[in-house]
């Protein structure tokens, strides 16, 4: 029996145009312009804005926080995606846990109730401080985290390149001289 093969050509193409096309987008939002700093800064913005349960504005938050301390607005829109569908209830947990240890005991987490929109004036500020108070020290921690990183990557990327370029600029003959080095 023949060995499976796809009917069609051009699915592994689609495929890897697909893949290609995610790496030329994730290329280009690192090659945003900006120092590494501005950089560093726009992202931790947009991750401090993603700690808070105010959805709907955390990019809009999160781009004008990357506007006062001079950061890239893109890498700020992208750093709010922290909080995602995927991540609200456990992140949301964690800042309301957080609260509580540092407040004291609360009314209790409310479970999925948190993501509707009406629910935190519902709730009323007991919860809803123990929520804030837990969503800044996370943001701040997160941001402080994922700026630094963000640089570090950055510079490295940077004397990585550059270092790339001198060794294979050390693979052609260099002229030699015949002088000594001085010793101390």
């Amino acid at each position: 029996m023949a060995p499976f093969r796809l009917q069609s050509p051009s699915l592994p193409r689609a495929l890897g145009a697909l893949k290609r096309k995610l790496r030329q987008g994730i290329e280009w939002l690192w090659r945003q312009e900006g120092s590494h700093g501005q950089r560093a800064r726009g992202l931790a913005a947009g991750v401090f804005m993603g700690c808070f349960p105010i959805f709907g504005f955390q990019t809009l938050l999160g781009v004008g926080l990357a506007s006062l301390v001079r950061g890239n607005h893109l890498l700020a829109a992208a750093g709010t995606w922290i909080s995602n569908p995927i991540t609200y209830v456990p992140l949301y947990w964690f800042n309301y846990q957080l609260g509580c240890l540092l407040l004291g005991p609360g009314r209790g987490w409310p479970g999925g109730a948190i993501l509707r929109h009406d629910t935190l004036r519902q709730l009323g500020w007991s919860f809803t401080a123990r929520l804030l108070l837990g969503s800044a020290l996370v943001g701040l921690v997160a941001a402080t985290i994922s700026g630094c990183l963000c640089w570090r990557w950055l510079e490295r990327q940077k004397h990585g390149a550059g270092t790339a370029m001198a060794e294979g600029a050390s693979d052609s003959p260099q002229p030699t001289s015949s002088a000594k080095p001085r010793q101390r």
